[in-house]
């Protein structure tokens, strides 16, 4: 499953926020998207899930352009994990989950019981078993951050794109997030706030300032002191991980 973006403009109120953004995903990788806070991340991934309709550009999975797929079409070619994930109403987390069956079921002749044992196999896959009948709101973050990791598994789309899956959680559970994407077949475009859990699971790294993209290689490559200088403003420490080979950034303090 082959992402491409071509040329996405998006402005907010006469405000440019994405500024002719080109890229390519190749299929299987796990590429991260990283940049400062307001830079356009959110916005980016937001036209590239069709939430928002670009001013200009185009964006196609395997060379068709989501513009022109339905809504349940697209469903089955990219599922997506928000940042936002407000619930207006309750639910259960096994409900929650099939909710991620939605773009395969028909209004006639849809096996339930496969559709319930694909849910319930999501549902194992991040460790949620015994909690199919809990209620949604009553989880913890980290809870309610693997039953929606579930849900967009049970999709069964090639393609995933998360808004920052792991913000706002503990350590263990971000790594537990990460871990549960990362042993996947799929392509994923994620970003990440987390610099060196970036660089720990990521193949590629694109680096986002002002709208653009303004370099893009292995963690290896962009994450360098310089790099990271001019994306955030602050110094830093770049070592390699002994146990995964990967960089391993290291903040310096400006006191």
């Amino acid at each position: 499953m082959k992402l491409e973006v071509k040329d996405i403009t998006y402005s907010i109120d006469g405000k440019l926020i994405v500024d002719g953004v080109s890229l390519g995903i190749r299929e299987g990788d796990f590429v991260g998207l990283v940049g400062p806070n307001g830079c356009g991340k959110s916005t980016l991934l937001k036209n590239i899930y069709k939430v928002y309709k670009p001013d200009a550009g185009a964006v196609f999975i395997d060379g068709k352009s989501t513009a022109d797929m339905s809504s349940r079409e697209t469903a089955r070619e990219m599922s997506v994990m928000q940042q936002e994930n407000n619930v207006e109403f309750d639910m259960t987390v096994y409900d929650m989950v099939m909710l991620g069956r939605y773009a395969h079921q028909k209004m006639f002749g849809t096996d339930m019981v496969s559709e319930r044992e694909k849910v319930l196999a999501g549902i194992r896959e991040v460790g949620m078993e015994g909690f199919e009948e809990r209620s949604f709101l009553s989880l913890s973050g980290g809870e309610k951050q693997r039953t929606l990791v579930a849900r967009a598994l049970v999709q069964q789309a090639k393609l995933i794109i998360l808004d920052e899956p792991t913000n706002h959680l503990d350590i263990g559970y971000q790594y537990q997030i990460m871990n549960i994407l990362k042993r996947q077949n799929l392509t994923v475009f994620s970003s990440i706030h987390d610099l060196n859990v970036a660089a720990c699971y990521c193949d590629r790294i694109l680096l986002m300032k002002k709208g653009r993209i303004v370099d893009a290689g292995t963690p290896e490559q962009v994450f360098v002191p310089d790099k990271i200088r001019n994306l955030f403003g602050i110094d830093s420490s770049i070592t390699i991980n002994k146990a995964t080979g990967r960089p391993n950034i290291m903040f310096i303090p400006q006191v």
